[in-house]
């Protein structure tokens, strides 16, 4: 039974110094309107991953996209969706009843105020997360020290699988009785 598993983005805390790059990388990813410099933006940047500090430990906080994803089991109106690689929210679909936020285990999820399909005075409150940014995340590409890492669950298959061939191939010759 061959599946899928989703990809997802590490954090080593080690290597996290608390820059917030990550968050603002994510936000600018997400964004509608081109953005050259931070400071000259006149809309709400609503990054997809959240920096938590304490005094023990840097890091940020995204989506670990489930396998068996308790937020997409809890959405009452299956605004939750199992993707090629992993778990999106349909924010058109989402009606912000904060199920999902409830359901994660990672804390991950965040109400925004979305103003897609709503009028100009209109706004509505919708769950949001990490969606990888369609396979080459923002914020591992901006991140300074290297601390946010891509696992595509995919490849480290592969790469697990070509290692361990390359192990046997030792182990073989230690074991073949030679005949003779």
């Amino acid at each position: 039974m061959k599946r899928n598993l989703n990809s997802f983005v590490l954090a080593d805390s080690k290597k996290c110094i608390g820059c917030r790059v990550c968050e603002v990388a994510c936000a600018v990813a997400h964004l509608d309107a081109e953005v050259k410099t931070v400071g000259n933006v006149n809309i709400s940047l609503n990054p997809r991953l959240y920096l938590v500090k304490t005094p023990e430990i840097t890091m940020p906080v995204q989506c670990r996209h489930c396998e068996d994803a308790p937020c997409l089991k809890s959405c009452p109106v299956s605004a939750i969706k199992k993707a090629s690689n992993g778990i999106v929210i349909d924010e058109a679909g989402c009606i912000g009843c904060k199920s999902c936020i409830m359901a994660c285990p990672f804390g991950a999820i965040e109400l925004i105020v979305s103003r897609q399909g709503a009028t100009e005075d209109e706004s509505e409150v919708v769950a949001s997360k990490c969606d990888l940014c369609g396979g080459a995340p923002a914020c591992v590409e901006a991140c300074p020290r290297e601390a946010l890492q891509y696992i595509d669950m995919a490849k480290q298959r592969t790469q697990r699988r070509i290692a361990a061939a390359n192990k046997m191939i030792g182990f073989h010759s230690q074991f073949v009785v030679k005949e003779g």
